[in-house]
């Protein structure tokens, strides 16, 4: 057997640090910074919790790295909502749709523990200053206000309406345990609050 090249070894590294970053943001998500133990990442991951440490130095680099991507990612996405296909209620939909999809739900529910939490690195609280607290709101007024036009949405102040419906969702995504029986509502239920 020959050995690995550069490449398939930069390949496999990249895959690793993917591992250990999809398993961390699901327990930070779940726990908060404080309440993450590298251990519980290492469990969720299943590897060794050593083995974080030749990827990431430290919890505080893991936590940083998660966000700061994370947030490049959400800006990537608010500048495309304008270009989303369908109707005003079909954009806001999808947005709503993917936010709480099981795939993207852990990466909502880290940045709005991140946002709020006092324990977080310096580093984070940095990116979070840097950023309106109505960073989604703003790209979604004009969809909303001719979502009014064409009858689609309530009438009402569309600020006020896009944050009482966001709102709601991130307190869904943030309570600390789902019901088991019914879980998370449909996202044509929560629609409901900006229809008429």
């Amino acid at each position: 057997m020959s050995p690995l090249n550069k490449q398939q070894l930069d390949q496999i590294r990249d895959q690793r640090t993917e591992q250990i970053k999809q398993a961390a943001l699901k327990v930070f998500a779940r726990h908060g910074y404080s309440g993450t133990k590298t251990s519980i990442i290492a469990k969720e991951a299943g590897i060794s919790e050593g083995l974080i440490y030749r990827y990431f130095h430290s919890k505080n680099e893991l936590f940083s790295t998660i966000v700061q991507e994370l947030m490049e990612e959400a800006k990537r996405e608010i500048n495309n909502i304008q270009y989303l296909p369908g109707t005003p209620f079909e954009q806001i939909r999808y947005l709503a749709n993917n936010m709480m999809d099981e795939n993207n739900m852990y990466a909502f529910m880290l940045m709005e523990r991140a946002r709020k939490a006092k324990d977080v690195p310096e580093k984070v609280s940095m990116i979070f200053e840097e950023v309106p607290t109505n960073v989604l709101i703003e790209p979604l007024v004009p969809i909303f206000i001719k979502g009014q036009e064409k009858g689609e949405f309530s009438s009402g102040e569309p600020r006020k309406m896009l944050s009482w419906f966001f709102t709601i969702i991130n307190s869904l995504l943030t309570q600390d345990e789902v019901d088991k029986e019914y879980g998370l509502p449909d996202v044509d239920v929560l629609m409901h609050i900006l229809t008429k």
